[in-house]
């Protein structure tokens, strides 16, 4: 199938009647038309690459709207998040995620990163994972989490059990085992300074060298504080003497960091991965995303723990929370704001741009809602929510129109069914 646009966002920037043909679901060509071609799939609004979300843990999505009650911490939260984990099944995680990745693809995200660490030491949740986001029409990157302490100089509790391999050794033999194809990429992740002892760091950043590379940074403030008292850096600091910043390395929230911290990631070339709705719902912080990305430190963003499913606010509030911050407006452009809502590079993955060569992932957002009618087009991510995502294109197949999935039906339905098994 081919697709013309009515406007399209390219490299170059905004072209209106864009024709956008496509051969083995990846992009052939791409030309301005006066006339529409016959056949072809017309994209009204504007239409962007797919979106990259390149933090999640499905599984939180069934904490939605259950922990507001009685304020709070993150660390309280915590406790509920492992409540939930303790009740998940293979069979179960697997309706679950298909329908969170459903609801991604609603938005319009094309590839996800999943932060997978509830593994009872066996591939088992990660191919349900992987059959999930194939049902959904989304790709996935696996990025098998290696958690073995409960803290620092702390053993995994009960129900942490679940989510430890014992050894990174041990760890990184399992992982070897999973299959990357063309639905699902296996990558790394270590889940935390806290979670992965100073001793085992090395191993886990070296196991997987052509893999991409996650880890929790700086999230809270008792992290910072932890690990300064027990090894006399930051966590930052730490992960550096480890070998684990370079390029093909995200760091995730990197919320509380000292210019020195800055400087590491932007100099090693290590990824900034910001979560905004999810730091808000928890109350983590605002992070230096500005002064990332000036030091050389490439963003992404993710829904983390699914407060909200939605790219558009993710990409709005990236920008909002700066303002805060600072008390200034404009510190990113829209395109640098595309940008870090489309690095696939994040989860590595080729996309992102709507060019020969790429994928054929496309999302058409209405400029005619209530939203978004009278933006200007190049600020339509300024004032569109994924309630105005009207079609969503992963690989050249639509795989969602009209707020509906083309294969899965009833994504709302899906979501409570599942959800509701859980909490049964």
């Amino acid at each position: 199938m081919n697709f013309w646009c009515e406007r399209a966002w390219l490299p170059s920037g905004l072209a209106e009647r864009v024709l956008v043909r496509v051969e083995h679901g990846v992009i052939s060509s791409v030309s301005t038309v006066d006339t529409i071609p016959l056949g072809v799939r017309r994209l009204h609004g504007i239409v962007v690459p797919g979106f990259a979300n390149a933090h999640s843990h499905a599984f939180h999505r069934a904490l939605r709207g259950r922990t507001h009650d009685g304020g709070g911490t993150f660390w309280t939260w915590r406790e509920g998040m492992y409540a939930l984990a303790s009740r998940l099944t293979p069979q179960s995680y697997y309706r679950l995620a298909r329908a969170v990745y459903a609801e991604m693809a609603l938005a319009g995200v094309s590839a996800v990163g999943e932060f997978h660490y509830v593994h009872d030491r066996s591939n088992e949740f990660g191919y349900a994972l992987r059959e999930a986001a194939s049902d959904a029409g989304i790709r996935l990157t696996l990025l098998d989490t290696c958690y073995l302490a409960g803290g620092i100089d702390q053993p995994v509790n009960e129900v942490q059990q679940r989510f430890s391999d014992g050894t990174a050794e041990a760890w990184a033999s399992r992982v070897a085992e999973l299959k990357s194809d063309e639905v699902m990429r296996v990558g790394a992740a270590i889940h935390s300074v806290r979670a992965v002892p100073r001793a085992e760091l090395a191993t886990v950043a070296q196991a997987f060298p052509d893999a991409p590379l996650h880890v929790h940074l700086s999230e809270q403030p008792a992290e910072n504080e932890a690990c300064l008292a027990a090894y006399g850096m930051t966590p930052t600091g730490l992960l550096h003497e480890a070998g684990a910043l370079s390029p093909r390395t995200t760091a995730v929230h990197a919320t509380h960091l000292t210019p020195e911290d800055i400087a590491l990631l932007g100099s090693s070339g290590t990824g900034a991965c910001f979560c905004p709705t999810t730091e808000a719902d928890l109350a983590d912080g605002i992070g230096p995303a500005r002064e990332l990305a000036d030091a050389g430190s490439l963003l992404s963003l993710g829904s983390d723990q699914h407060a909200v499913i939605d790219p558009l606010l993710e990409t709005r509030a990236l920008e909002h929370n700066e303002r805060l911050r600072t008390g200034q407006r404009g510190r990113f452009s829209p395109a640098e704001l595309l940008g870090a809502a489309t690095r696939h590079s994040a989860i590595g993955w080729d996309g992102g741009r709507i060019e020969a060569g790429a994928p054929c992932d496309l999302v058409a957002v209405s400029c005619t809602t209530p939203r978004t009618a009278g933006s200007l087009p190049q600020q339509v991510l300024l004032t569109a929510t994924a309630s105005d995502v009207d079609t969503v294109v992963v690989g050249g197949r639509v795989v969602a129109s009209g707020g509906a999935h083309e294969t899965l039906g009833d994504v709302g339905r899906l979501l409570a069914d599942a959800i509701g098994e859980l909490w049964a």
